[in-house]
């Protein structure tokens, strides 16, 4: 029954006839606003050309800007499209095909863009055999770069790019008749190199050499010798059963790198096969780790086994050396043409026998009819003209991408440099070259430019601008153009070049859209100076060691999968990412073997707050000394052995944060990656930032692997076993609904999301770790924070150690000891490294626990479980009380200690408004005092949803990825919808070898792990 009460709200209601009242009922508002003075009089109004769709687009945003202005979070520029571009939908990336050939990298990539603005690196599946190593994935951070060059200048003055060309145009046509050097990276670029050409034709007195920070000149002097053009033998190593490495790091960055994926599709058993690995090597390296069988063994023996393997005598090896060579040898010849030698050495000679041994096996693995031209440098040439620049021969050098200031290992150089008629430097940033260079010419990032490379003969790339150049900025193919007299633009005169001479009648548009084309058209291969193209130089030719010094070490230098040769070192995603084997970042070190270490007096030791510290050493060759260089004790390093990277101790145009390490060019004598050294200890103690202690497993079920031959014979129960609680005094399988504490729902309705990682695949590159970093922020802390712990990371790669031999045999030590004590002493040995360690790699993330520790302890409810298996973390909800990282047993949550954006106390890419603009606008920026963590990048799975939801179909299993996923060069990250039964993912789910992570807590992960299976047995 309806109230006839009357209700009403105030005492003038009650007044009969109010004005007020009556009023109000005819207007919301009883004073009239002032609507002319705000908007002008009318005759303004009327005058104004500003139509009233337009004026609506400006009060709409001043309202908008208003209401952000009085959110908690400031603002601080908002600048509408008042007209927006047609390619661009606020909210939706933009994807475009690129390539980048810095002269160290090369590779085919997707650049994501959001509103204008690159904000990641993808890789472009279209390309064959295409790696996009972490390096390449944080490129787009080096973009943003605050000490880039912003114009070109002479001297110590900026000029406009016209006196600029015109400028060097007369230098150049006044030095006729003098030596001038254009000094290059390799572009890996046909239409680059037929810009030189026709340059140095109108410039006759100018030659061209390509100089490579990191040579490969032995091997590529081979190649030349062998077939007659220059380039490297490429490999695929899914066509190998056996693969014998003798010092080539090929999982690293050895000729280019780019060999993950072949390696990895036939490491992975199928059909209860695998190949064999057998890596002999001085250094503990990425593919030593990956390796059956490694046998560490110093440089001057590497010679010896390589000329062994392929036909001579083993005579000079140690015995036990000498046996593993022989079952290498045995493996080889059982192999027939499914076997592959490769060599890292230095040496002419020993990369012919390879050639020659894999040749007269018709190894399948070998390809040397479509060689790699991405490493073109010849070091007889590069050495003429660092000699000819300190003798005064040379009266002027361009230099292009490279940096021979800080590389080259002369000690006169950079004095001879400043004297030199004409020094000019196309460079990106006042690196140690320009900075005393005469002349310098500002280039922009390869996100902003227009080119090509072809990587491998047939094999061609695009290179196109995702973004509008920054800064005055020009390609050198911009500036090659004017000074040869043509007028016409780069990108004319590239579609030009490959419409006549590459595409064969193909679509230029489907080609730069595609960012891949193969072709079988010859192009003319352009040398460089064929008089000075020596081959069987004395700096390449059997110059292994030559320099030898009594009581000395034997040094490789090597690159760091961080750094690279150290382009990139103003980069912090880079000089944050731990190092897969030492797992320490912001630095380089000695790596030198606990034997050594112990004679010379030389410890690695651990602080009260878990931090790790070590002795220095001064590091000499003849009249060059590079002094207190840190050094880490290294499992696995050859005795008499040591090894360093290059790439480090950059200071020009680098921010003081990240000057770090040494620089160990100078050891590089001859452009020879081996030397003979003496070393020394030093005072003083150094600070590694490094976040895994140098410890076992200690027979811990973290990492679980077995023998090819186990898996092949044994029930999955013997070598993958489910965990066994007890209940009532009764053993029951962990995954048992008795063995629950928690009430399950029903997971079978709708998405259900799980994470699935390969241990036979992954090869602990890192390429995942810095995805992670540029799709979810993850802020970069520095040194002193990782010293402490504080590591920001929502992905961490663990390497764990054997502490005999093999894990197997620390299983077994575990699983015998017995009584009071056994356990106190053989329980500390485990946890001692072994001297030739097997190594394991497993990435860890939040591993989203169905029964998730954390959820049932939060006092907020800030941590919570979704329908779909993410673990949520709502960040307003979170008072830091970190009670969630105290129980989570996988410890992948990370506390904000610190506002790590807009603090000068944190001088990285978010402290400056260019670097600021990589940010990506779908994940926020997390304020101090939260706590953060992996999130399964929901917001890339909520996309996938909502695209097929507008499209009105259903998802495809390989649309739902995740930053690590789909970063992951080798498919060891597969993630998926388990409720999809036709997925991958829910094959990995059902596969033998799927185990979860300390499945014993019972927490019940979305995240699980392929048992690691090792091919162990011998020929």
């Amino acid at each position: 029954m309806a109230s006839n009460k009357k209700y009403w709200k105030s005492v003038e209601e009650l007044k009969e006839n109010s004005s007020i009242v009556e009023t109000l009922k005819q207007n919301e508002f009883v004073e009239e606003i002032p609507t002319d003075d705000f908007l002008g009089d009318k005759e303004t109004l009327e005058a104004s050309s500003t139509t009233r769709r337009d004026f609506l687009k400006y009060v709409g945003f001043t309202t908008a800007a208003a209401s952000l202005a009085a959110c908690e979070g400031p603002v601080i520029k908002s600048i509408p499209y008042v007209v927006a571009p047609d390619e661009i939908v606020p909210g939706v990336a933009n994807y475009y095909a690129s390539s980048i050939g810095d002269g160290f990298d090369f590779a085919n990539v997707l650049v994501k863009t959001r509103e204008g603005r690159p904000i990641k690196i993808e890789r472009n599946d279209l390309a064959k055999n295409n790696e996009v190593n972490a390096r390449v994935q944080a490129s787009v951070l080096s973009l943003y770069d605050k000490n880039r060059l912003m114009a070109p200048r002479v001297g110590d003055e900026e000029v406009s790019w016209d006196d600029f060309n015109a400028g060097v145009v007369a230098t150049l046509s006044q030095m006729t008749g003098k030596d001038v050097v254009l000094l290059t990276q390799t572009f890996a670029s046909p239409t680059t190199s037929k810009l030189i050409q026709e340059f140095i034709t109108q410039f006759p007195h100018v030659r061209h050499v390509v100089y490579d920070t990191v040579s490969s000149s032995e091997a590529a002097d081979a190649y030349q010798a062998k077939y007659g053009s220059r380039g490297l033998a490429d490999y695929d190593f899914s066509k190998a059963e056996v693969i014998v490495s003798v010092g080539a790091d090929f999982l690293g960055d050895w000729q280019g790198g780019g060999y993950s994926p072949g390696y990895i599709e036939n490491r992975v058993p199928k059909n209860g096969k695998m190949s064999r690995h057998i890596q002999f090597e001085a250094n503990m390296t990425l593919s030593g780790a990956n390796a059956d069988k490694r046998v560490p063994v110093k440089p001057s023996d590497q010679k010896k086994i390589v000329m062994a393997l392929t036909g001579g005598s083993m005579s000079g090896l140690p015995e036990g050396v000498a046996e593993a060579v022989r079952a290498a040898k045995a493996e080889l010849d059982r192999a027939g043409n499914k076997g592959v030698i490769v060599t890292g050495l230095p040496d002419v000679a020993a990369q012919s026998a390879v050639l020659n041994y894999n040749e007269s096996r018709g190894s399948m693995a070998m390809d040397t009819d479509k060689p790699r031209l991405t490493s073109m440098g010849n070091t007889a040439e590069v050495t003429a003209v660092m000699n000819g620049v300190v003798s005064g021969s040379i009266k002027g050098l361009i230099t292009v991408g490279v940096d021979p200031v800080y590389s080259f290992p002369h000690p006169s150089f950079a004095d001879a440099y400043k004297n030199l008629e004409l020094s000019l430097a196309f460079s990106m940033k006042e690196d140690a070259t320009a900075s005393l260079a005469k002349m310098v010419a500002a280039t922009p990032h390869y996100l902003e430019s227009w080119g090509d490379i072809q990587t491998k003969k047939g094999n061609f790339g695009i290179t196109q601008p995702a973004i509008r150049p920054l800064f005055n900025t020009k390609q050198f193919q911009e500036c090659l153009l004017k000074w040869s007299g043509n007028d016409k633009p780069y990108y004319d005169y590239l579609r030009e070049n490959w419409e006549t001479n590459i595409l064969a009648g193909a679509s230029w548009n489907k080609a730069v859209q595609d960012g891949v084309f193969e072709s079988d058209v010859e192009l003319e291969v352009l040398e460089t100076t064929p008089a000075l193209n020596t081959l069987e130089s004395s700096t390449s030719e059997g110059a292994l060691l030559a320099n030898s010094q009594e009581g000395g070490m034997e040094l490789t230098l090597y690159t760091k999968t961080s750094m690279g040769d150290g382009q990139q070192a103003n980069n912090p995603w880079l000089q944050e990412m731990p190092d897969p084997i030492t797992r320490a970042a912001w630095d380089n070190y000695v790596t030198m073997s606990a034997s050594d270490a112990e004679a010379m007096g030389i410890e690695n030791f651990n602080v009260a707050n878990g931090a790790l510290n070590g002795s220095y050493v001064n590091v000499s060759m003849g009249d060059v000394t590079v002094e207190n260089v840190p050094v880490i004790i290294q499992p696995g390093q050859a005795k008499g052995s040591i090894g360093l990277a290059l790439g480090y101790g950059k200071t020009a145009a680098i921010q003081t944060e990240m000057q770090t390490g040494v620089n160990a060019f100078p050891l590089y004598n001859n452009f020879n990656a081996v030397q003979n050294v003496s070393v020394t200890k030093t005072s003083g103690i150094h600070e590694f930032a490094c976040v895994q202690l140098q410890n076992t497993m200690m027979g811990r079920d973290i990492i679980r692997e077995t023998t090819l031959e186990i898996f092949n014979t044994k029930d999955a129960s013997v070598w993958n076993a489910m965990p066994m609680v007890s209940k009532d005094h009764k053993e029951i399988p962990v995954t048992s609904p008795d063995a629950d504490l928690w009430d399950s729902f029903d997971r079978s309705v709708g998405h259900h999301f799980n994470l699935s990682i390969d241990l036979n695949a992954c090869t602990g590159c890192g390429a995942c770790v810095i995805a992670c970093n540029a799709e979810n922020n993850v802020p970069v802390v520095g040194k002193n924070e990782i010293r402490k712990s504080r590591s920001m990371h929502w992905l961490r790669i663990d390497r764990y150690y054997s502490s005999q031999e093999s894990f197997a045999v620390d299983l077994d030590k575990k699983e015998n000891i017995s009584g009071l004590g056994s356990s106190l002493s053989e329980f500390g040995e485990l946890e001692q490294a072994s001297e030739n360690p097997q190594v394991a790699f497993q990435p860890v993330m939040c591993q989203h626990c169905n029964h998730a520790p954390c959820e049932t302890v939060c006092p907020v409810a800030a941590t919570s479980h979704g329908r779909q298996g993410q673990n949520h973390m709502a960040y307003n909800r979170c008072v830091g009380t970190r009670y969630c990282a105290n129980n989570c047993p996988y410890k992948v949550r990370r506390f904000n200690w610190f506002l790590y954006a807009e603090n000068d106390e944190f001088d990285y890419h978010m402290n400056n408004d260019l670097g600021r603009m990589v940010l990506n606008p779908d994940v926020v920026v997390r304020s101090r005092g939260v706590m953060e963590k992996c999130s399964m990048c929901i917001q890339m799975t909520q996309k996938t949803i909502l695209d097929a939801k507008r499209d009105g179909r259903p998802i495809k299993d390989g649309e739902f990825k995740t930053a690590c996923s789909s970063a992951c060069n080798t498919g060891a990250i597969v993630f998926g919808d388990v409720n999809d039964h036709e997925s991958e993912v829910y094959k990995k789910k059902h596969d033998d070898r799927m185990y979860h992570l300390l499945e014993a807590v019972g927490t019940k992960p979305n995240v699980m792990y392929q048992t690691q299976v090792r091919n162990t047995k011998e020929a």
